[in-house]
């Protein structure tokens, strides 16, 4: 592992040690050599594939960027009170003269009733309103949606995402996931990883992640079971990547590209850079709910290409009567790979 790695990483590839020589050592019964293999292989991709943001200081980043675009998007809705922020800081010191690693911001509001794009605008973002990208395709709700549309808007190399709810948000949730981009080749994506505090209790967010796609790809795609926050919204990707890519609409588009991303390029391609901590507005439990429906369909899909019995998840309220159902539909629109849609091939041969 290298000098600077983060010690999380250092105590997450031994707890993987200590598990695959459990497994070598066994309690009489037989041990399949195939689970062996995966728990190395997602031993060696943490001692390799991890690393904390002080491993590619800004100077190496921006001597490896050479002709390299790199574009950041924040999906928005209804976040005048932190999109402001996020953007200004992205300006200020991953845009100036001195240090030009960020070449385009865009914050694509997808509906907002309040002024998120107004504010986003005056803090030197350029915005767009969902509904005016492709509208050959009629816009369906959903963060996925709104990062499929983003490819049709940016043109970076390096595209990368950032959730427009962080508070106290530092460059370094952007630096830190493009740096492997711009200086590793073999590197096509790159999720972040940091502590998520629930109020005033460290570690505690991440409630779906730790409940549902933390079993999933445990489960079903163990290769990505040394990912610390599957589910996180600050992520980056070569545009050739995403672009070969299904998007799923709502809150699968996390899981989905994740998987998906590995089965397209392999689990050597994927890395994780610590970049502290994340504090954003959290949900409540039946919107964590809906969250969690959405990510088990994009699973499943993933999984089997079938059909859903009932697409639809049923939740209790209480209300003067006892209590009261509540039922919603569960995403289970995906948009195709961009590079199949006419007007963004177009865009392409045109540029």
């Amino acid at each position: 592992m290298k000098r600077g790695r983060h010690p999380d990483m250092h105590r997450a590839a031994a707890l993987f040690k200590t598990v695959t020589e459990a497994f070598e050592a066994g309690d009489g019964r037989p041990i399949r050599e195939m689970e062996i293999m995966l728990l190395e292989e997602v031993e060696r991709w943490l001692a390799r594939r991890s690393w904390s943001v002080a491993d590619r200081p800004l100077e190496r980043i921006l001597a490896a960027k050479r002709g390299t675009k790199v574009s950041v998007v924040l999906p928005a809705l209804n976040e005048e009170a932190t999109v402001g922020a996020i953007v200004s800081v992205i300006r200020r010191e991953l845009m100036s003269e001195a240090v030009p690693l960020v070449d385009e911001l865009v914050v694509i509001d997808s509906g907002s009733t309040d002024r998120t794009a107004e504010v986003a605008a005056a803090a030197g973002a350029r915005v767009v309103a969902r509904d005016a990208i492709l509208p050959r395709i009629p816009a369906v709700p959903g963060k996925g949606e709104v990062l499929w549309r983003s490819l049709m808007v940016t043109s970076g190399d390096v595209i990368c995402f950032v959730d427009a709810d962080l508070k106290d948000f530092s460059a370094d949730f952007v630096s830190g996931i493009v740096g492997p981009l711009l200086t590793d080749a073999d590197v096509a994506f790159v999720k972040a990883m940091y502590d998520r505090p629930l109020g005033d209790a460290p570690g505690q967010g991440g409630r779906v992640t730790e409940l549902v796609a933390r079993p999933l790809l445990n489960l079903h795609w163990p290769r990505l079971a040394g990912v610390v926050q599957p589910l996180g919204g600050e992520y980056a990707a070569r545009r050739s990547l995403l672009e070969r890519l299904p998007f799923p609409v709502g809150y699968g588009v996390e899981l989905g590209l994740l998987v998906d991303a590995l089965h397209t390029v392999g689990l050597d391609a994927l890395a994780q850079v610590d970049v502290g901590v994340r504090k954003h507005r959290h949900q409540d439990g039946r919107a964590l709910g809906r969250m969690a429906a959405a990510i088990y369909r994009t699973a499943q899909l993933r999984l089997s290409r079938g059909h859903l019995v009932r697409p639809q998840l049923t939740q209790f309220e209480r209300g003067e009567d006892g209590f009261v159902p509540r039922t919603y539909a569960v995403d289970t629109e995906e948009r195709p790979p961009m590079a199949e849609i006419e007007e963004y091939a177009e865009r392409r041969d045109v540029a």
